[in-house]
């Protein structure tokens, strides 16, 4: 289903529920609109990302279809959060994001079979530097810089677009209401339902769906420590991957990697069974893209770690670099846009509660 103008549904939507307001207790995104009597286009957007679609208030509304009211907040809100993503993207958004995924995966992988020799790229390399053997680390480097800074780029202006779409703060409120948000956002507490769970579609309420989100934050940041100590290793310590087993950098990406596939194919399960109704059907592509694509990291890079020291070494090398690179190409425009994009929203949302209780 795919709502004609967003924005002026969530706003009857939302005056319902604050008419109402059974579902407060179920996260912040009600006590949010609570706090708002008219709702413009930037405050629709940070209720939006606040939204963690544990999807209680479509099962306990009584106003749901097929009442006449016809109340279905998670798919407004869904419908939002993409309308949101794609006004403040910049530059505009990429069409066809998963086939440009799939085309940047198998780019370096084509690429190293054309111009590396068959000798090289198939032979059994070992001990420091054997990865710059077959792709030099300054390829690697520049290939991976490039379009990781340019997203980079991207999302921090639609971060600030997003910002400043609802309201002006200043830096002191802020910094005072940022440990609020930061604890929201690692324990995903809007991910608790108010205390029983998500309905996740498979059963009675429960937290599979925060305990799988968990394994991939974690996951996600203990290989980007990997990322980072092999950093230091590199330039600092003059060291030369691939390192030991038993070193730090590939513990912690291996740790890493094993969390990303337990937690992506734990949602992926989850997306399963859920009930399509409150669903926005892009936002559910998208999501699943986001998880494909980590799934295709971290088990690339547990294989190349695993098959390091053979001839598939070169090849494996190839495919994991182009793994990286597409998630890396559709950072701005896919579903990891929404992280920074929910952190602002948690950040707006604690700096209310505090003004109010002033």
């Amino acid at each position: 289903m795919r709502l004609d103008d967003p924005h002026e549904e969530a706003r009857r939507v939302l005056r319902l529920c604050n008419v109402c307001n059974y579902c407060n207790g179920y996260c912040e995104m009600f006590r949010a609109a609570e706090r708002h009597r008219t709702f413009s286009d930037g405050e629709l957007a940070t209720l939006a990302h606040l939204c963690h679609n544990c999807r209680n208030c479509w099962q306990a509304c009584q106003y749901a279809p097929p009442h006449p009211f016809a109340v279905n907040v998670p798919l407004v809100l869904a419908e939002l959060r993409l309308l949101s993503q794609a006004e403040l993207a910049w530059p505009r958004p990429l069409g066809h994001l998963g086939l440009l995924s799939l085309v940047v995966t198998l780019l370096p992988p084509l690429l190293v079979l054309l111009l590396v020799p068959i000798e090289v790229l198939f032979a059994a390399h070992a001990g420091p530097g054997a990865f710059y053997r077959v792709i030099p680390w300054s390829v690697m480097s520049l290939a991976a810089a490039l379009p990781l800074g340019w997203s980079a780029l991207a999302l921090a202006v639609g971060l600030v677009r997003f910002w400043r779409a609802g309201g002006n703060s200043t830096g002191a409120e802020m910094r005072a209401a940022a440990p609020e948000a930061i604890r929201d956002a690692i324990l995903l507490r809007n991910l608790d339902g108010g205390g029983a769970g998500c309905d996740d579609g498979n059963g009675p309420l429960s937290f599979r769906r925060k305990y799988a989100h968990h394994l991939v934050f974690a996951g996600f940041l203990l290989c980007l420590a990997s990322t980072s100590v092999a950093t230091v290793y590199h330039h600092l310590l003059g060291l030369e991957a691939p390192y030991p087993m038993l070193s730090l950098p590939v513990v912690l990406g291996s740790l890493g990697g094993v969390g990303l596939i337990a937690g992506s194919l734990g949602l992926l399960a989850l997306k399963r069974g859920a009930d399509p109704a409150p669903i926005a059907p892009a936002a559910q592509e998208s999501g699943q893209l986001l998880l494909l694509q980590l799934l295709a990291m971290a088990a690339s890079g547990l294989l190349l770690l695993a098959l390091r020291d053979g001839p598939a070494m070169g090849i494996l090398l190839a495919l994991h670099l182009g793994t990286v690179l597409s998630f890396f190409v559709a950072l701005p425009h896919g579903k990891f846009a929404h992280a920074p994009y929910r952190a602002a929203a948690l950040l707006r949302a604690a700096l209310e509660r505090r003004n109010n209780e002033r």
